[in-house]
C-alpha cells in the first residue's frame, strides 16, 4: 500500500477540534524513542522501516496519550490580560488557547473503523470527541460548560480530533522526498512495547526543524510517539507519545454520547468548503519556495483587520525588522509586512524577510 493510500485510508486527528482551538504547527511537527532496558529487534534499513510502517493496518486501538510542547514563545499573558478588559468569554477563550500552546496535555484516545473518540484530560476539565461513523455525526462535548456540539460529517470524512502519533507519520510520509535524510536510530521501548525508531532530518539549514522523530512499534508498525526538535536545541519543542496502548478493539459503549439533563445542545450545519473558482478574483495564498525552506503568504491586507489596541498588543509580542514585524518561535516565524501581508514558515527570520521581500 503506498503512503498516499494509507493517509487516505486513515483518520486524521487533531487537539484542535476537541479544545476548538487552532493547531499551531502543523504536519512538520512530530518524541524521542524512550529507551527502556535492552531492546534489540531485528535489523531494517531505513527504506524497509518505511515501508513496514506504511503497510501498518492497524484501524483500532485504545490507549493514553500525552502531548507537551515548549515553543519558546515572548510572554502572552498580556493577551489574556487585555481580554480580561473586555469580555470576560473572550478572556477565558485566550487562557485556553494559552495553556494548549505552551503547556502538557493528556488524552484516552479509542478507534475503531470509522468510530473515535478523544476524552480530553486535563486542568481545561474533560473535553470529549465522539464519532459516529455509521450516523456520520460527531459530538464535541465539554463536561465544565455542559454544553454538546452534534456536526454532520462530509461523505467518508472524519473530523480533526487529535494529533496522535500516527497520523504525524501520515502527513510526513506523504511529503517525503529527497529534502530529507532518513535514518534509523536506537531500538527503545514506548508504552510497554518494543519500538523502532525512524528519524528525519533536513538537508537544508533554511529551516528551523533539526529533526523529527518517529516510534515505530515492532510488531505491527503502528506509531507509538513522534516529535520534533528545532535545529541546535537540546529538547524536543513538541511531542506527543502514547503512555499507554491496546490494540484490540474498544467496547462498543465507549463511542455512544446521548444528551443528559442540563446539557445545552447546539446542532450545527455543514461549513460551505466549496473551493475558489479558476476564475475568481479573491486573493489566495502564494507559496514561496519549496520543501523544509518554503513559506506560505497570505493575501494583501490580511495584517490589517486589527485596532489600535490590538496593533498595541501586537507590538509588544513581535520585534521590528526589514519591512514589517515579526513573532519567533521555536518552530515557527511569522511575518506582518507593512504592507498588510502575513507570512509564515518553519524558517528563520532572514529566510521569511527574504521572501517579503
Amino acid at each position: 500500500m503506498s503512503p498516499e493510500a494509507r493517509v487516505t485510508r486513515r483518520r486524521a486527528l487533531t487537539w484542535s477540534a476537541a479544545l476548538g482551538v487552532p493547531v499551531l504547527v502543523g504536519a512538520a511537527i512530530l518524541v524521542p524513542v524512550a529507551a527502556s532496558g535492552a531492546v534489540d529487534l531485528p535489523d531494517k534499513t531505513p527504506a524497509e522501516l518505511i515501508a513496514f510502517a506504511a503497510d501498518s493496518e492497524v484501524d483500532a486501538l485504545s490507549g493514553t496519550i500525552e502531548q507537551t510542547s515548549d515553543l519558546g514563545l515572548p510572554d502572552l499573558g498580556a493577551l489574556a490580560g487585555g481580554a480580561a478588559s473586555g469580555d470576560e468569554a473572550t478572556a477565558a477563550k485566550l487562557d485556553d488557547l494559552l495553556s494548549l500552546v505552551t503547556g502538557s496535555h493528556t488524552a484516552k484516545v479509542y478507534l475503531d473503523g470509522a468510530d473515535a473518540r478523544l476524552q480530553v484530560l486535563d486542568r481545561l476539565g474533560e473535553r470529549n470527541v465522539y464519532v459516529d461513523g455509521a450516523a456520520g455525526t460527531a459530538w464535541f462535548v465539554d463536561s465544565e460548560s455542559k454544553t454538546a456540539t452534534a456536526l454532520p460529517l462530509p461523505d467518508g470524512e472524519a473530523p480533526d480530533v487529535a494529533p496522535t502519533p500516527e497520523d504525524m507519520l501520515d502527513q510526513a510520509l506523504a511529503k517525503l522526498d529527497e529534502s530529507t535524510e532518513v535514518t534509523v536510530g536506537t531500538d527503545g521501548r514506548v508504552a510497554g512495547r518494543d519500538v523502532y525508531e525512524l528519524i528525519f532530518t533536513p538537508r537544508t539549514d533554511d529551516t528551523l526543524v533539526g529533526e523529527l522523530r518517529f516510534a515505530i512499534d515492532g510488531e505491527n508498525g503502528a506509531a507509538l510517539a513522534a516529535s520534533v526538535t528545532a535545529r541546535g536545541a537540546p529538547q524536543p519543542a513538541w511531542q506527543v507519545s502514547f503512555t499507554q496502548v491496546d490494540f484490540t478493539a474498544p467496547d462498543p459503549s465507549v463511542f455512544a454520547f446521548t444528551p443528559g439533563d442540563g446539557v445545552q445542545v447546539e446542532q450545527l450545519a455543514l461549513p460551505d468548503r466549496a473551493p475558489t473558482a479558476p476564475d475568481s478574483d479573491a486573493p489566495r495564498p502564494t507559496v514561496i519556495g519549496e520543501g523544509w525552506s518554503s513559506v506560505v503568504e497570505l493575501p494583501m491586507d490580511a495584517g490589517k483587520t486589527l485596532d489600535a489596541e490590538q496593533l498595541a498588543l501586537l507590538d509588544s509580542l513581535t520585534t521590528p525588522v526589514d519591512g514589517g514585524r515579526v513573532l519567533q518561535t521555536a518552530l515557527v516565524s511569522v511575518l506582518l509586512t507593512d504592507d498588510g501581508r502575513v507570512l509564515a514558515g518553519a524558517v528563520p527570520v532572514d529566510v521569511l524577510v527574504a521572501a517579503g521581500r
